[in-house]
């Protein structure tokens, strides 16, 4: 009799992750304002972006009816939040905004963004056309000069995975999806996990 095989499951390093969350910790830490934060924090976040290969599977795992949000990190302070968006086929936001800044990396598949403004009577408008994220891009959230869009997997047949940075604790920000005349539907969004992944695992302190 053959002996069954075992197969061993590698585990995955979360140590990008990790050294986002520090990095990241870096820069409010110095104090830098909303401008440098962007632009400092995408650099990181396109780097945390550029590998697949850190991002547990319980994390990543699509609903059949709705797209997931799962909080990987929140600063003890909320300064900021980390989760990852994972789309099913062909799922879609509403209208939406989110009233702090952010930073959105495309990890796997791909997203369609859709920016609107509003016109002089309140109602909502397209604001240019769609823009595609590609794996490793990385697209700021600026409320200061319009945070109102509304976003899509790019794929109808396959999933896609996101990386969204956010300056509070994102899951407990009371913000608005919208109607195409402008009337706003307060919402809070909420995490779709109870338990968060361990930043800390295999680091070895002497």
């Amino acid at each position: 009799m053959t002996a069954p095989v075992s197969l061993v499951v590698p585990k995955l390093d979360i140590a990008p992750l990790r050294r986002f969350v520090t990095g990241f910790s870096a820069i409010l830490d110095s104090g830098a304002g909303q401008p440098a934060i962007l632009e400092h924090g995408g650099n990181l976040l396109a780097r945390l972006v550029s590998q697949d290969d850190w991002l547990s599977d319980e994390f990543a795992q699509p609903h059949p009816e709705r797209y997931q949000q799962y909080l990987l990190h929140c600063d003890s302070a909320e300064r900021f939040s980390v989760v990852s968006f994972v789309w099913g086929p062909g799922q879609a936001t509403p209208i939406h905004d989110h009233r702090v800044w952010g930073l959105v990396g495309v990890l796997r598949g791909a997203e369609k963004v859709q920016s609107y403004r509003r016109r002089s009577d309140g109602s909502l408008v397209q604001q240019g056309a769609s823009v595609e994220l590609l794996p490793g891009d990385v697209d700021p959230i600026d409320p200061q000069t319009g945070d109102i869009h509304r976003v899509a997997n790019a794929f109808a047949d396959r999933t896609s995975i996101s990386i969204h940075i956010y300056g509070a604790n994102i899951g407990a920000v009371e913000r608005a999806t919208y109607r195409d005349n402008g009337e706003e539907r307060p919402f809070i969004s909420g995490y779709a996990n109870e338990v968060l992944p361990n930043l800390w695992n295999g680091v070895i302190r002497a």
